[in-house]
């Protein structure tokens, strides 16, 4: 058995005085304290549940496009050195068969290893004028059968779909999808009414807010105001330093509140590594500090993991008890994983880290 103590993350979103004790794997017991039953180094600790990373393309010189078992499970590996102990593999535009190989790859190394939580398959049903770093030669058009095959081939992972929804056939796909997955408004030039219908339709999900979409206006609000006022969507957020101004983090926060944002890292291969040169969907991408970006400057996801865009957003203002939830409760709830991960619970998997 393992106790540990400090000031735990509680399912009110609070951080109290507290222990929680550990068996198995598993959160046998959780006990709230008073203050000053803790010691000073216990002060010092928040500690927070596992982090839930569910839009992530690779790390340590590694991709999951690689299709690549060993070098998966150095990207897991590096996941959870950095308190990431859901994490979903993202995969880029491709065609069908390399996708397919990629989701046979994550459902091998899946059965051995519980940090995957799912697959989440961003492309290939974007849009070309908003592709951002996906490889515009394997742009397809939505194919709901195709994203049924890949679900088999993943052994029924899949949980995420990017499509544009301004796409022909994309509405078809999202009123069709399986239980097992979710249609997420991605890399589109959608315009207001077209995400509505999206969410109508059942899509519950925005990728990476903001980024691979028309911006915000006050007379063409687009997907962006489209995902303000539905309350049952959920928005992606970047909160590398890079992606999103501070302001427009703090203020999506104050917008769609503490319950309807998730944090993502949307790293790749770069991330971890030094500067040089690497690859994401095929092209290569070239990483400076924590900045990643295609020959032409356009961004080409992050080079950052989800712990450090979480103490990114705390000292962009977002409060923390705020931040912690948008990755640890809401991706685990959006993904269907909250009964096992995202909270401390008696009977869930004691994963957890440090603030």
């Amino acid at each position: 058995m393992e106790t540990v103590r400090g000031y735990l993350y509680t399912e009110d979103y609070k951080f109290v005085p507290g222990e929680m004790v550990t068996e198995n794997g598993i959160i046998v017991s959780l006990k709230e304290l008073k203050e000053s039953e803790l010691s000073d180094t216990e002060k010092d600790k928040y500690i927070i549940p596992g982090l839930v990373d569910i839009h992530s393309h690779g790390c340590v010189g590694h991709d999951t496009c690689d299709a690549d078992p060993e070098g998966l499970k150095k990207m897991l590996a590096y996941q959870r050195e950095n308190g990431i102990f859901t994490y979903f593999p993202t995969t880029m535009t491709f065609d069908e068969e390399r996708l397919t190989r990629v989701c046979t790859c994550i459902k091998d190394v899946a059965e051995k290893d519980e940090t995957i939580g799912g697959v989440y398959l961003e492309g290939p049903f974007i849009s070309y004028e908003k592709r951002g770093a996906q490889n515009p030669d394997y742009i397809a058009k939505p194919d709901d059968d195709m994203i049924k095959r890949l679900n088999a081939a993943s052994g029924g992972r899949v949980r995420f779909v990017a499509i544009a929804p301004e796409s022909d056939g994309a509405m078809d796909c999202i009123k069709n999808a399986g239980r097992e997955y979710k249609y997420t408004v991605a890399h589109t030039t959608a315009d207001y009414d077209t995400a509505i219908n999206a969410f109508n339709a059942g899509a519950t999900h925005v990728t990476h807010l903001y980024n691979a979409m028309p911006a915000y206006n006050h007379r063409a609000p687009g997907v962006i105001g489209a995902a303000m006022d539905d309350e049952r969507v959920f928005a992606e957020l970047i909160t590398d330093g890079i992606h999103i101004h501070p302001a427009v983090v703090r203020n999506t926060f104050k917008t769609f509140g503490p319950s309807r944002v998730i944090l993502i890292s949307d790293s790749c291969e770069a991330t971890g590594m030094e500067d040089g040169e690497y690859e994401l969907g095929g092209q290569k991408v070239f990483k400076k500090g924590n900045r990643a970006t295609l020959a032409d400057g356009t961004l080409a996801g992050s080079a950052s993991n989800l712990h450090d865009c979480l103490r990114e957003a705390i000292k962009m203002g977002v409060p923390k008890e705020w931040a912690v939830r948008a990755a640890t409760v809401n991706p685990a709830i959006e993904a269907g994983v909250f009964d096992k991960v995202g909270s401390f619970a008696v009977g869930k998997k004691a994963f957890y880290t440090y603030l």
